[in-house]
């Protein structure tokens, strides 16, 4: 083993459209935002603080395919890759970093019906509505502290 390792693992919401890009030779490249949310409750305020944190996605061939098919902007993600680091120069002459992270592997998060949720259903689409299941079991309450199961 050499005894280092570069690899990430984030579950997030896709903050936009897969961007592809083909090249000669029939390869092709898909970027997107990746929005991460950490929160926790301020010491100073006792509210409820969001950040969130963007990675750079980068997926490549086949599988920037796939993702661009069917990955949507607000669908859940789970990506593991590699951060991979640039450097550029802006049109001053500074050096500029980007961090991304290349993707390696992916699962889709969001169920095909959560996903089309969010859209607006079209005229012809139907709605269908589920009624609950006649197999669920009722436990039966009690207001008894005295009667706990353990």
């Amino acid at each position: 083993m050499s005894g280092t390792l570069n690899k990430v693992m984030l579950i997030g919401h896709l903050g936009d459209e897969v961007k592809m890009h083909y090249f000669d030779g029939g390869n092709c490249i898909g970027r997107f935002p990746l929005a991460t949310n950490e929160t926790y409750m301020s010491k100073q305020t006792n509210e409820r603080v969001t950040n969130t944190e963007w990675h750079n996605i980068v997926v490549r061939n086949k599988a920037a395919e796939i993702c661009e098919k069917y990955l949507a902007k607000g669908d859940k993600v789970y990506i593991e890759g590699r951060l991979k680091t640039k450097k550029w120069q802006d049109d001053k002459g500074m050096d500029r970093y980007s961090t991304e992270i290349q993707c390696t592997e992916f699962t889709f998060l969001t169920t095909k019906n959560e996903s089309q949720a969010g859209s607006t259903p079209s005229p012809n689409s139907q709605q269908t509505t589920q009624k609950p299941s006649s197999n669920t079991v009722a436990q039966p309450a009690t207001d008894d502290p005295d009667d706990l199961p353990f």
